[in-house]
């Protein structure tokens, strides 16, 4: 299972995180470095998490319509 890490954008909805990806690439072509993001919505159980907070995430079964991830840890 791949094991993603990103920064937490909205923590709003119970036992619900959407958090963002950043990943750096370069174009194949062009040569300059392309900054892309990816929201995520992530199943969480732990109250304690809050909008900027450093976290992991698994892939994991569908959860809902939406969530097909899981928090692991929370890294700061």
């Amino acid at each position: 299972m791949q094991i993603f890490t990103g920064t937490v954008v909205s923590a709003k909805v119970p036992q619900t995180l959407v958090i963002e990806i950043r990943t750096k690439l370069r174009h194949p072509l062009y040569k300059k470095v392309i900054n892309k993001t990816k929201k995520l919505k992530v199943h969480c159980e732990i109250a304690d998490i809050k909008e900027g907070d450093v976290v992991q995430v698994r892939q994991s079964r569908p959860i809902s319509k939406t969530k097909h991830h899981e928090m692991v840890a929370k890294v700061s």
